[in-house]
């Protein structure tokens, strides 16, 4: 068994995608363009993610969410600021005074997404 992709539903699959693309450096599908139904990226040694298109918008909480963190470049609260760059917005800020934690944040279309520290930060813990 293996996974085929990591699903998204949305309502503009290509502006949703171009933010994950982004975000993580995953280059889209070739031929991708605005106005399809479905849009892919293809990340390197990773299932891929698909985003499709569906008529009804998102009305709960995600039961199923990426967690994501930066490379040794970065630190999460770098990665942080470069999302809301990207258009996401903080749903919850659980960062601790001991720099553990994570922030919850959103995509331009209200899918939750978590930023963790990198490796690289937890060498101490």
């Amino acid at each position: 068994m293996e996974i085929h992709a990591i699903t998204f539903d949305v309502a503009d699959p290509y502006k949703i995608a171009s933010f994950w693309s982004e975000a993580m450096g995953w280059p889209m599908e070739e031929g991708s363009e605005p106005g399809a139904d479905d849009v892919w990226l293809i990340p390197e040694g990773s299932p891929p993610v698909l985003f499709q298109r569906v008529p009804e918008g998102k009305i709960a909480k995600n039961r199923v969410h990426l967690d994501i963190m930066p490379s040794a470049g970065r630190s999460r609260d770098q990665e942080v600021e470069r999302m809301f760059s990207l258009g996401a917005t903080a749903l919850g800020d659980f960062r601790t005074e001991d720099g553990k934690g994570w922030v919850t944040m959103l995509d331009p279309e209200g899918n939750e997404f978590c930023v963790v520290r990198g490796n690289h930060e937890r060498v101490n813990d």
